[in-house]
């Protein structure tokens, strides 16, 4: 398609511009639903459905138990794992121990 755009109006390119955008909503709707109907169909020769799987990688492991606990603010726990916290590292900083900050 080739078009004279200078030859058109105002009015004319915008009702072009917004047949072009709903033009390109179509286009990504059919090909999201393609793109649907092809995840199904490989899951099924795997013996799953679609929402198996997408519900598979919804769960997340545990993060454990807390552990420690902030006594100015008992919400705030950790596992002992990862990062210490800064409530952690300023009760250190403080002269507690991490059996003070113990459940």
């Amino acid at each position: 398609m080739n078009f004279e755009l200078e030859s058109l109006s105002k009015e004319e390119l915008i009702e072009l511009k917004a047949d072009v955008e709903k033009a390109l909503k179509t286009i990504d709707t059919r090909r999201r639903a393609e793109a649907k109907r092809a995840a199904e169909q490989a899951a099924k020769e795997f013996g799953f459905s679609l929402e198996e799987i997408l519900a598979a990688n919804e769960k997340k492991g545990s993060k454990g138990a807390p552990k420690y606990a902030n006594p100015a603010d008992p919400d705030q726990t950790w596992t002992g794992r990862g990062r210490k916290p800064n409530w952690v590292v300023a009760a250190l900083e403080e002269g507690k121990t991490m059996e003070d900050l113990a459940l």
